[in-house]
């Protein structure tokens, strides 16, 4: 075996434990800001979809700013901007930053399922005696959520791998503590190789689930 193989296999023996617990972190981090960016991307799809010229400006320039800003700022941001108004733990701010960021493209991603269903599909819920609530809840939006399942999949891997970036607030997730293990054991090749092999474990997982599910609801006949 290489040298190099035996080096980082010692790295990964003597860390892991460590390495597992902030790998909790990350998928709490993960988990909370794909529910937050769920929940903020859906109301701003509505938004922009409704009728309102208002709704439409405030959720186009949320989504402007946030697309067009990266992550790294938007985690200082919000967290100097979150504690100077209430105390908040890192990781919160973390999480947070991490739910209003997916939000932006959560949005547009249900925004196009939405639009993307066939228009005569409403006028022949209307003629049905549905009215416009009936009609998106029982025709459009079953419908969009089977054509949005694979890019939310991506996006939500996607933030897995995003929230590394708050490591830059303190937060002990595995980026954190792989830079953490490079500066104190002078090897940071090695252990950064051991926080890539973790991050493609998770991915690699994350992949087969969200295959799973997709095969299951039978997207591609959406």
């Amino acid at each position: 075996m290489p040298e190099i193989l035996v080096t980082v296999y010692d790295v990964f023996m003597r860390t892991y434990p460590g390495f597992l617990e902030a790998t909790v972190v990350t998928l709490q981090l993960t988990a909370i800001g794909v529910i937050l960016g769920t929940v903020i991307g859906l109301v701003f799809a509505l938004m922009k979809i409704s009728g309102s010229k208002i709704l439409q400006a405030i959720a186009n320039i949320y989504i402007t700013i946030i697309r067009g800003t990266p992550l790294i700022v938007q985690i200082m941001f919000l967290y100097f901007g979150i504690v100077e108004i209430y105390t908040m733990s890192n990781f919160w701010a973390g999480a947070i930053a991490l739910g209003v960021h997916n939000g932006a493209y959560i949005a547009e991603i249900f925004r196009g399922s939405i639009q993307g269903i066939d228009p005569g599909q409403r006028e022949a819920s209307m003629s049905l005696g549905m009215n416009q609530k009936q009609t998106m809840s029982r025709i459009v939006f079953p419908q969009a959520l089977r054509r949005s399942i694979p890019p939310l999949g991506n996006q939500f891997i996607i933030t897995l791998k995003d929230s590394s970036l708050v490591y830059i607030i303190g937060v002990a997730e595995i980026f954190s503590l792989g830079n953490r293990e490079a500066a104190q054991s002078y090897q940071p090749f090695e252990s950064f190789m051991v926080v890539a092999l973790y991050y493609l474990v998770l991915v690699m997982i994350f992949t087969f689930l969200l295959r799973l599910y997709e095969n299951k609801l039978d997207v591609d006949k959406a």
